[in-house]
């Protein structure tokens, strides 16, 4: 085993956090978690994810607050020394048109899907700096290369956080800091499953076949992303093959951008 490194991964109480901070936990990484959950869910996450050995904590950071922000990369760094590993993961969403879209919702999407990502790596790019080392991944999307309906907020944050990715990657490129952005197609989440089972109602579909259709729009694969294997991207990214890789959109998107 190599020597264990230390990953901050925001929004991984779920989803594709989660899956994240398993496998960095798997691979023996102390993992620092983040997000909203029930103090005994939590527990329980922490529990689970060390009991292979790896040193697990959480911090209930709100990636919509910039102090908090800074004190969880300042309390890490405090701790451990150091963050080798920073995964801008949290996320939210809303749909509508632009002329519907409540202006509330549009900052709240642009706080948490893009500015969260500026506040880490402002945070913690002095330390890597000074280590002369570090690995940045943001996790974007298949909308930070295309656009779709009714998810304007979404679509422009997560195209920012594709650029901001790049500027990142030009500042620190000779460094020893590599910073990439990973940009998922459907991925089978609670949000997806709402719109396959409103497709079947509204289509008077099976689920299989509601299912199919939604992949069919967009991904020429017809298989939805699977956490694990943005995960496994993300050990990618940040192990010795991808010492080179910076400033790079890797697409996990089943086709979707290739047409």
């Amino acid at each position: 085993m190599s020597q264990p490194r230390v990953a901050v991964v925001t929004g991984s109480t779920s989803g594709i956090g989660l899956a994240i901070a398993r496998a960095l936990a798997a691979r023996g990484d102390t993992v620092v978690l983040n997000g909203f959950g029930e103090p005994a869910a939590i527990a329980a996450l922490v529990a689970e994810l060390g009991a292979g050995g790896a040193r697990i904590e959480h911090d209930p950071a709100d990636m919509s607050e910039p102090d908090q922000i800074a004190r969880l990369v300042r309390e890490v760094e405090a701790r451990h020394g150091r963050i080798d590993i920073l995964v801008a993961n949290a996320g939210i969403q809303h749909t509508a048109r632009v002329e519907d879209f409540p202006p509330e919702r549009w900052d709240a999407i642009l706080a948490v899907n893009l500015s969260a990502a500026f506040h880490l790596a402002r945070a913690a790019l002095p330390g890597m700096q000074a280590r002369g080392h570090g690995r940045i991944v943001n996790i974007a999307s298949v909308h930070g290369l295309v656009a779709s309906v009714d998810k304007s907020a979404y679509v422009a944050a997560k195209h920012g956080l594709v650029g901001l990715t790049k500027v990142i990657a030009l500042e620190n490129a000779e460094r020893g800091i590599t910073c990439n952005a990973i940009c998922p197609g459907w991925v089978h989440t609670p949000l997806v499953e709402k719109q396959i089972v409103a497709r079947a109602e509204r289509q008077g579909l099976s689920m299989d076949d509601a299912q199919r259709g939604l992949l069919a729009e967009k991904e020429p694969t017809l298989r939805f992303t699977a956490p694990e294997d943005i995960a496994e991207a993300v050990l990618f990214l940040c192990g010795p093959a991808g010492a080179n890789i910076t400033g790079t959109t890797l697409a996990l998107d089943g086709g979707w951008t290739a047409r």
